[in-house]
């Protein structure tokens, strides 16, 4: 074989595999990413239910997790947890570097789910914060804590659910002490990589290892009460619904 053929096999050879391996990783990404896809088209109310049944505890978030600023999100979490000084080794520098780290890391589609020890009077999200992950296409931010600059980031864009509102800033109050780590918030248990469903209701925590179980039974929740409701129009009666389809 000549030089020029050799080099020419090789090229297309290299290219192939290539080719080869970015379709294999595409199809790996696609395969993930539906699962985040199918929870954007069932009700909130469904997925709770739907954890309840699969995971055999809850993952909605406490009552007061409500939409700040902004529309429904769903997406794979990212997780920060600032912590008050008091509550730290004397000494422990007060940084948020890890939660700023968190945003800056973060990939377009995902969630922020930023905890704040003790913190309803203190902002887990500010405008700067907000503008790295608007700039980054997080899909929205969860805060176990409060948010400021509310006109600022509504301008933004960026969906943001949290507990209260406050001008009072972390910086200089608390340090940021993991990213990427097991949190709790709102009384839920967020693992990185769980699916954050966050609408009018409320916030839901779907486990990375049920998700796609959890999705299969929000969907069919969400058709069997679809069923159930000319039922209840019909007979003008939500018994007569719940002895047809066993649902409540």
């Amino acid at each position: 074989m000549s030089a020029r053929k050799l080099i020419i096999t090789s090229i297309i050879a290299v290219s192939f595999i290539s080719l080869t391996g970015c379709s294999i990783m595409q199809k790996e990404k696609v395969s993930q990413d539906s699962i985040v896809e199918g929870f954007k088209h069932v009700a909130i109310a469904s997925v709770s239910d739907a954890v309840d049944q699969v995971a055999g505890k809850p993952g909605f978030m406490n009552y007061d997790m409500r939409p700040i600023i902004g529309k429904s999100f769903v997406g794979r979490a990212r997780t920060t947890v600032f912590r008050p000084a008091d509550k730290l080794p004397e000494g422990t520098e007060l940084t948020l570097t890890q939660g700023t780290q968190m945003i800056d890391n973060a990939e377009a589609g995902e969630v922020g789910v930023i905890v704040v020890e003790e913190g309803l009077n203190i902002a887990g999200i500010g405008g700067l914060m907000a503008t790295a992950a608007a700039s980054r296409g997080m899909a929205g931010m969860v805060i176990d804590g409060g948010v400021r600059d509310v006109e600022e980031i509504t301008r933004l864009g960026l969906p943001v659910f949290g507990r209260s509102f406050t001008p009072a800033t972390a910086v200089g109050r608390y340090a940021a002490i993991g990213r990427d780590i097991t949190v709790t918030c709102a009384g839920v248990t967020v693992n990185p990589g769980d699916i954050i469903v966050a609408g009018t209701d409320g916030v839901v925590c779907v486990p990375k290892d049920k998700a796609a179980e959890v999705l299969k039974v929000a969907q069919e929740i969400d058709v069997k009460e679809t069923k159930m409701v000319p039922v209840i129009q019909k007979h003008k009666s939500i018994q007569k619904a719940v002895e047809e389809f066993n649902r409540l």
